[in-house]
């Protein structure tokens, strides 16, 4: 499985693709979509959405993970998120992929074991779990690793949620 995991914004997109091969993650690529602050919004967002759309097309992910909106006090920065990852969600649906979408709490605990780390313990776990020689930077781009990773892990519990092996117990 090959997912994309993206953590987006209007500055900076982060993306990252990860596979899962048999139990062991692989980083198969990684980078941002950095977009000028001067440049009117409907022009930064079609950049976002076209070179998502071709680093989609690029490398063929199974699905997307997606880092769900977090509403803080700032609502301008949570409409602008709002925005990018809109032009996310429209590039994965193009392409026909499933999405998921995950909290920051969410990804936390799937990565670093705990909800409450901060972005380095995320940067030093990210590059543990990868084998990476460095830690990911900027920090857009180990959140997008560490949702792709976040979603791997995550799996197959939605695999057996929606074929309700549980049950239906309430």
């Amino acid at each position: 499985m090959l997912v994309l995991g993206i953590d987006p914004g209007t500055a900076i997109t982060g993306f990252g693709l990860v596979s899962d091969e048999g139990g062991g993650l692989r980083c198969v690529g990684m980078g941002c979509i950095r977009t000028a602050a001067h440049t009117p919004l409907p022009e930064r967002l079609t950049t976002i959405h076209s070179k998502l759309s071709a680093l989609i097309a690029r490398h063929r992910p199974d699905c997307v993970a997606i880092e769900q909106l977090f509403f803080n006090t700032n609502a301008t920065s949570a409409l602008a998120v709002g925005h990018a990852r809109g032009v996310a969600l429209l590039a994965a649906c193009q392409a026909g992929l499933p999405v998921s979408e995950y909290t920051p709490l969410q990804v936390k605990l799937a990565v670093a074991g705990y909800g409450k780390a901060d972005k380095k313990q995320m940067q030093s776990m990210v590059r543990l779990l990868l084998g990476l020689d460095s830690e990911p930077r900027p920090d857009d781009v180990a959140d997008a690793l560490a949702i792709a990773i976040c979603h791997i892990n995550s799996a197959p519990y939605h695999v057996m949620m929606s074929r309700n092996v549980w049950g239906d117990a309430q």
